[in-house]
């Protein structure tokens, strides 16, 4: 799962209000050359959005605000091919790692590498990045936790991506400047396309 994540750079990350929207926002992000998304929880829709995008080919769909063992429970039944938190639970990690399910919690200090440690983590979100010291940060963490890489999401834009993304120790983005709630809201699947084929564009 790092592997296909890493190829593609960037990970979508889509607050959406209404499942019938899943598919052309699909679509348009394919379209655009980044055909993935993390769904996350914080919408009713999210799971049976999880559940429609779960059966496209080629696509890989993920949960994100995963708070629980219960919602890693339900978005594995729904399809969901990896997990996301914004935290460290660790429970809801243990389950994931107890049900081969591909699992990227929430990071944002060095107590929070360790436990990622502690559980055979190499792979963390690190979360909120710009928020929590961002490059400069990532950069400090680099070496004592040089085993440990990072998907860094929160204030991620067109702006810094490639610096970001300049780092060893980043393994992909996760970013919602091409899937605006709003954008998705108004239909503007066409404008999803041409952001998303932006950002590759840039990489």
């Amino acid at each position: 799962m790092t592997e296909n994540i890493e190829k593609l750079r960037i990970v979508p990350v889509v607050a959406i209000d209404s499942a019938d929207d899943a598919l052309p926002l699909a679509d348009a992000l394919s379209q655009g050359g980044l055909p993935i998304a993390e769904i996350t929880l914080r919408t009713e829709a999210g799971l049976e959005a999880i559940s429609k995008l779960s059966s496209q080919y080629g696509f890989l769909v993920g949960a994100g605000t995963v708070h629980s063992v219960d919602q890693a429970k339900q978005v594995a039944d729904v399809g969901a091919k990896f997990v996301v938190s914004p935290g460290f639970n660790p429970k809801t990690v243990q389950w994931c790692l107890d049900n081969s399910m591909p699992i990227f919690p929430g990071v944002s200090s060095p107590t929070d590498l360790e436990t990622a440690l502690e559980f055979g983590l190499s792979v963390v979100k690190f979360f909120p990045a710009e928020q929590i010291g961002g490059v400069k940060m990532l950069k400090a963490l680099q070496g004592p936790y040089g085993g440990i890489r990072f998907i860094p999401t929160g204030g991620i834009s067109a702006a810094n991506l490639s610096e970001y993304l300049a780092l060893p120790s980043v393994v992909a983005c996760g970013g919602s400047w091409m899937v605006k709630p709003e954008l998705i809201r108004n239909k503007q699947f066409d404008e999803i396309a041409r952001l998303t084929r932006e950002a590759m564009a840039s990489i």
